[in-house]
């Protein structure tokens, strides 16, 4: 960790830890739970808070070099893209008879 300007005490990860165990609790609790067509939504909002989580503190990228984080978003949403675009031209080309 010498070559990062910043670093995270042991404090900040046990935090952090405990923060998605509870995710997982909330996650799990929410399986459970008749939200009807809202169950896919709350499942994934979870799954986004906690996957920001890791990615901020475990892997580094809340001192991460601005351009470096600029630049994977962007790699990250362009293929994104790809992967939407593709998928609605095979949706869109579909017999569905």
């Amino acid at each position: 960790m010498s070559g990062h300007s910043t670093s995270s005490s042991l404090k900040t990860y046990v935090a952090i830890w405990v923060a998605l165990l509870v995710g997982t609790l909330v996650t799990y609790e929410a399986a459970f739970l008749d939200l009807g067509q809202f169950n896919a939504a709350v499942a994934l909002t979870i799954a986004t808070i906690k996957a920001t989580l890791v990615a901020l503190f475990f892997m580094h990228v809340k001192g991460a070099s601005e351009k470096l984080t600029k630049l994977v978003v962007f790699a990250a949403l362009f293929f994104l893209m790809i992967l939407l675009a593709l998928t609605m031209t095979d949706y869109a080309t579909r017999l569905w008879s």
